[in-house]
């Protein structure tokens, strides 16, 4: 039997290992720009000083940011670590490069509403639950109706960032909005199942433990793709969720009918879910378990743009 190629072995590894499509496709990027700068020499070929001259490359010629840099080293790293089973040695400690720390961009709640004002249909409930239950944007587009529990007003968030279930609430004023989405997204389901298909991608090795599994209506997508689409492995025709570039241009297009001089983006609506937490005197412990955070320290930026004018500190000019 023929060695799988290379990049087949990355993908396999990495889906066991349940990163995300969207990190697998950035690795496996990073990867493919890798060997193209050494002239399509295989990995195993190259080696430490390969990967140092290449990020050197992305940050004095290409002039990527430091964040994008890291990116593309821990994608190396995982390539040589986990694929080849090469130890680089120190090279991720000597060139990780700093990211500069930003206080990141929060809406004040007249300011939610108004983007939100601006938006309509999926996009705009997706967008509802991104800041009122302090989701990601892929948390949101690959829930499945059963992570949804309406009784408890909950929303189990599956695999993560880094891999974590959590949980979240349900906004009692989306559940009718969400109810009603839920209905199409059925009678969608329906139609697919009366059509010969119906089928939804499954984590893991669950479609094998399950046969039937990815055509119940609790494994489909909340937000289903308006088409189908072919799985290159099986040659099954299954529906993915929503693509998360639909929501994104969504939001862009109503920060700038908004008027709002802020930089928004899907992220903004968790930061501000956090922000408006800690404002109305929620534990700092109870927002970093809504939001995933594995350390405190990741929450607490958001202590420093609560709503206080100024840090909460009387101007001298005010007092002479």
């Amino acid at each position: 039997m023929s060695q799988p190629r290379l990049f087949d072995q990355i993908r396999d590894l990495m889906k066991m290992r349940n990163y995300s499509p969207n990190t697998i496709q950035i690795y496996t990027h990073w990867m493919r720009q890798y060997i193209l700068f050494h002239d399509k020499q295989h990995p195993i070929e190259l080696g430490a000083d390969h990967v140092r001259l290449f990020l050197n490359h992305l940050v004095k010629h290409k002039r990527f940011s430091a964040s994008t840099q890291n990116q593309a080293l821990n994608a190396l790293v995982f390539l040589y670590k986990q694929v080849l089973q090469i130890d680089l040695g120190p090279i991720g400690q000597t060139l990780r490069a700093q990211r500069t720390k930003r206080i990141p961009s929060v809406l004040t709640r007249q300011e939610v509403r108004c983007v939100l004002h601006f938006m309509q249909g999926t996009p705009k409930l997706i967008a509802g639950l991104l800041y009122g239950a302090g989701l990601r944007l892929m948390d949101g587009m690959q829930l499945r109706v059963k992570d949804l529990d309406f009784e408890k007003k909950e929303i189990v968030i599956r695999y993560g960032k880094g891999g974590k279930d959590r949980r979240s609430m349900i906004p009692e004023s989306l559940i009718p909005h969400l109810q009603a989405h839920l209905q199409q997204t059925r009678q969608l389901h329906e139609k697919d199942l009366n059509d010969g298909y119906g089928q939804a991608p499954l984590p893991n090795a669950l479609a094998r433990k399950y046969p039937n599994a990815d055509k119940e209506w609790g494994w489909q997508w909340v937000f289903p793709a308006s088409t189908r689409y072919q799985d290159p492995i099986d040659k099954n025709w299954r529906r993915h969720h929503l693509h998360e570039s639909c929501v994104q241009k969504a939001v862009k297009q109503a920060a700038r009918q908004s008027g709002i001089p802020k930089r928004i983006g899907c992220h903004t609506f968790r930061h501000s879910f956090a922000t408006h937490l800690l404002e109305e005197g929620y534990d700092i412990r109870t927002v970093q378990e809504l939001l995933g955070h594995k350390d405190v320290k990741t929450t607490m930026i958001y202590t420093h743009v609560l709503n206080k004018g100024g840090l909460g500190v009387k101007s001298p000019l005010d007092t002479c």
